[in-house]
C-alpha cells in the first residue's frame, strides 16, 4: 500500500494521530485525491471525523474542492447530517451556494434529507432558496416532496 492510500485509509478510520504524522512527513497529501476525486477534507467530512476536519483546515486544506461528481465537503455533511462539521466548514469559508454536477446545492441536500438544523445554519449564512437543481426543483420543492412540514415552514420564511 502506498503512502497516499495509507493516508486515505487513516482518514476513513478516524486515526487523527496517524493522519497528522503522515501530513508532517508529506504535506502534499493535504490536497491529494483518491480514485473518486475526494480530497482528505471531503473524505473526513463525509465520515464525520470532526477532529481530522479541524486539523486539515488548520493546515490550509481548500474548503470548496469538488469530487468527481462535483460535491464539496459541505454538501457531504448536509447529506449526512453532521451539523458541527457544517459549522466548521462554513466558518472556514465554504460556499453555501456551490452546485454539483446535478445542480444541487447544500440547501437542496439538507431539504432532501430532512436536515432541519443544517438547513437553518445554511439559511443563516445566506443560502439561496431560489436555486434549482437540474430537474428544476428548489430546496422548498424537495422539502415538500419529502413531506417535511418543518422544513417547508422554515423555507417559506425566506
Amino acid at each position: 500500500m502506498d503512502q497516499k492510500e495509507n493516508f486515505f485509509n487513516h482518514i476513513r478510520n478516524g486515526s487523527l494521530e496517524l493522519v497528522k504524522e503522515l501530513l508532517e512527513t508529506n504535506p502534499n497529501l493535504l490536497e491529494s485525491t483518491d480514485q473518486r476525486g475526494s480530497t482528505p477534507l471531503l473524505l473526513a467530512s463525509y465520515y464525520g471525523h470532526g477532529e481530522i476536519v479541524g486539523h486539515l483546515l488548520e493546515k490550509g486544506a481548500t474548503v470548496d474542492t469538488k469530487d468527481s461528481t462535483g460535491n464539496t465537503a459541505l454538501m457531504g455533511v448536509c447529506f449526512k447530517g453532521y451539523t458541527k462539521i457544517a459549522k466548521m466548514l462554513i466558518e472556514a469559508g465554504a460556499n453555501v451556494n456551490q452546485t454539483n454536477s446535478m445542480g444541487a446545492t447544500c440547501l437542496i441536500y439538507a431539504a432532501t434529507f430532512n436536515r432541519v438544523e443544517i438547513a437553518q445554519l445554511l439559511l443563516d449564512n445566506s443560502a439561496d432558496t431560489t436555486a434549482k437543481d437540474a430537474r428544476g426543483n428548489t430546496a422548498l420543492d424537495h422539502a415538500t416532496m419529502q413531506g417535511s412540514q418543518v422544513l417547508v415552514d422554515l423555507l417559506e420564511k425566506f
